[in-house]
């Protein structure tokens, strides 16, 4: 570890990042930070403008998900709300043998992550401009997905009626939350249950790296399928949630 003393953040997370993904993979992920800051200066993509604190709360947060089997197993992922491309691009450059699809209203974000997946050569991304509530009542997407991940911000509640009509059976809804995971699970209890879920477990996957992002993944397995009346229409979810 003598060789990361006295070493910037962001040298420290690249260091860590070379020795699990490789140079190549690496050099992909801070090529697309890279790239993503410069565009924000002219299309908000992020808040965060450092690019040690960038690789800390959006590439290393991101890919939280590669250490747990649940993800491994997946072919197709589904990163739902995507924004600046996360968690799904990050999962994508490291995982070159899953499928992703990245969904977002918003189709100018959509547009960057698109020219900039391209121009980096990331080709196991499907982009997709939907509204969540759309997306799952389309049968090419309903029910497909085994995993959705999601770092929206939106309650538990809300985000598991846009997400969880798009796992298959067996599959999991895949949330990335801060700390107040257990009161938002404790509200979304019905909603969960209601949509063909069950709480599996919750992970803190920066409990031992001491990180200031912190997110921690909850594992919420699809045990069986969600009512066809499900999504309900665009805003209805927002203003009423299953409780």
């Amino acid at each position: 570890m003598s060789e990361a003393k006295g070493m910037s953040m962001k040298d420290k997370l690249i260091l860590e990042l070379n020795n699990r993904y490789g140079k190549d993979k690496t050099d992909t992920m801070v090529s697309y930070m890279q790239r993503i800051l410069e565009i924000n200066e002219h299309i908000n993509l992020t808040a965060v403008r450092d690019e040690g604190e960038f690789l800390e709360k959006h590439i290393v947060d991101s890919l939280a998900c590669n250490d747990y089997e649940e993800f491994q197993r997946a072919k197709l992922v589904v990163d739902m709300g995507t924004g600046g491309g996360f968690p799904g691009i990050p999962l994508a450059i490291t995982n070159p043998n899953k499928k992703f699809i990245l969904a977002d209203s918003l189709n100018k974000r959509l547009k960057v992550i698109n020219q900039v997946a391209s121009e980096l050569g990331i080709k196991n991304v499907e982009l997709i401009h939907t509204r969540a509530e759309d997306m799952g009542h389309n049968v090419k997407y309903r029910e497909k997905a085994d995993v959705c991940v999601s770092r929206a911000v939106a309650s538990l509640d809300i985000l598991s009626e846009w997400c969880l009509p798009l796992v298959k059976k067996s599959g999991y809804f895949i949330p990335y939350k801060g700390e107040g995971a257990e009161d938002e699970i404790a509200t979304a209890e019905t909603a969960i249950e209601v949509l063909g879920g069950d709480v599996d477990k919750i992970e803190n996957p920066s409990e031992d790296k001491n990180a200031i992002s912190g997110h921690r993944l909850i594992f919420i397995k699809k045990v069986k399928s969600t009512p066809k009346r499900f999504p309900r229409k665009p805003g209805v979810a927002k203003k009423t949630p299953i409780r």
